[in-house]
């Protein structure tokens, strides 16, 4: 077992919300690296694939020979958290993948057995905010015990959405009906936005960007193997 302060957590630095990570996890207790580099990759306890644009975080990471060494250690059960576009990098499939000029699919580090869809619950402008339960954050160490624990302040900003899990992924939120993206008037179902398979963690949401650390907090735990 890892000492909580001792956890050294890095978050991919090559684009997206790093600050905002980067405090989430320094408030969860852990001391945050920014990474860009395989090398830096050696001595951490797990990492945060922020949110940005996908396919641009996938060729920045190939460019400064990230993805293979990442993409390594996640299927020796290294813990990786994403969020956003963070989530699409750890999924298996995408529905719907950006194509090169070549018409080669978006590639993905994967570890997640799961279908996402990109931007699925629209463009920028129709980006939103809503209150979530969000499944074992009951446990937390900062939960009041007895009490009932107070929803997640989710952003969603281009988000994604999962369409479909495999056996080994536990889903831990859903957006209640509300019409977003591809729903049609008879497709008005509950959206799945966090997931967790074994030690990978990813959310459609940024918690990142509200102050909320409860998402990173559980992460934490997921390392120290508490959760």
């Amino acid at each position: 077992m890892t000492n909580k302060g001792s956890l050294r957590v890095g978050v991919l630095a090559l684009q997206g919300g790093v600050r905002e990570h980067v405090a989430a996890l320094e408030a969860a207790g852990a001391a945050a690296v920014p990474v860009r580099r395989p090398a830096e990759l050696d001595g951490l306890h797990g990492l945060v694939l922020p949110g940005g644009e996908s396919t641009t975080i996938d060729k920045l990471m190939r460019t400064f020979g990230v993805y293979e060494p990442l993409q390594e250690r996640i299927r020796n059960g290294f813990p990786v958290y994403g969020s956003c576009a963070g989530m699409i990098l750890l999924a298996d499939r995408i529905s719907d993948p950006a194509r090169s000029g070549t018409g080669e699919p978006q590639q993905t580090l994967g570890g997640l057995d799961m279908d996402v869809r990109r931007n699925a619950f629209g463009r920028q402008r129709e980006s939103f905010e809503t209150l979530l339960d969000v499944k074992g954050l009951e446990k937390l160490p900062s939960a009041n015990t007895g009490l009932s624990v107070p929803p997640v302040h989710a952003v969603f900003i281009r988000a994604p959405w999962v369409e479909k899990t495999g056996n080994s992924v536990d889903v831990l939120a859903r957006v209640p009906p509300q019409g977003h993206g591809h729903a049609s008037a008879e497709e008005f179902v509950a959206r799945i936005v966090a997931v967790r398979s074994g030690n990978l963690l990813a959310t459609s949401f940024h918690p990142e960007v509200t102050g909320e650390s409860r998402i990173h907090e559980l992460f934490i735990q997921i390392i120290r193997g508490e959760a």
